[in-house]
């Protein structure tokens, strides 16, 4: 028997009970990916942003990163933009700094959606395996009395191992499932440690500026 007529039988030999395990494990890859990308590219965005952003700040050019970030989509553009928007009415640093809070506000959201449910998905993808592995047991103790006592050690072992495949599947995509959902953690942190630090840059910079190059006034 090759690989594949052995993955073939493992999933046959699981029952009706891999479905829900199936579409689980679906619901969750499709989320990780989308996931990956969007913070793969987030934070490309911000770096190749932030990189244009601060030289024209450190320059003064206030009106123009104005006009540029308003037309960006990404993260650090969002944040700047409030920023720069509070300084045409007042250049207090707390101001600023609420108004940037504000952006990120509006951020960290959208960086988080749905990470959680990976977490969760492996929670219960591994109860649905505990529970299908249970059912084909009492289904198996209940087949097992029924036949002749000679064939009941045998009749016994394999059903019991064809229980069990539900509980090793679910184990086999929790286990992942749980370092994915940390890996997607751990990266948003970092991006939203990146704008935590763009925006401290960026009221140090207004704080030093802002005064001598006001912006559209």
């Amino acid at each position: 028997m090759n690989a594949f007529q052995t993955v073939v039988k493992f999933f046959q030999d699981c029952g009706l009970f891999i479905y829900p395990s199936l579409l689980i494990m679906a619901l969750g890859l499709s989320i990780a990916i989308e996931r990956w990308v969007f913070l793969r590219r987030a934070r490309s965005q911000n770096k190749k942003e932030w990189s244009q952003i601060l030289p024209a700040l450190q320059g003064g050019q206030l009106k123009e990163v104005l006009g540029s970030a308003s037309k960006s989509e990404s993260a650090i553009a969002n944040i700047v933009t409030h920023g720069l928007t509070r300084l045409q009415t007042s250049r207090r640093r707390e101001d600023l700094d609420a108004a940037m809070e504000e952006g990120m506000m509006e951020i960290v959201p959208r960086l988080e959606r749905r990470t959680h449910y990976l977490a969760t998905f492996a929670n219960v993808i591994t109860l649905v395996g505990l529970l299908g592995t249970i059912i084909g047991l009492i289904k198996a103790f209940t087949a097992v009395a029924q036949v002749n006592p000679a064939e009941k050690a045998e009749m016994l072992s394999a059903s019991i191992s064809i229980a069990m495949n539900n509980t090793a599947f679910a184990l086999m995509v929790a286990i992942p499932f749980l370092l994915i959902h940390a890996f997607l953690q751990a990266r948003t942190s970092e991006i939203v440690d990146g704008l935590e630090a763009a925006k401290i840059s960026f009221l140090n910079l207004m704080q030093r500026i802002a005064p001598e190059h006001p912006a559209n006034r």
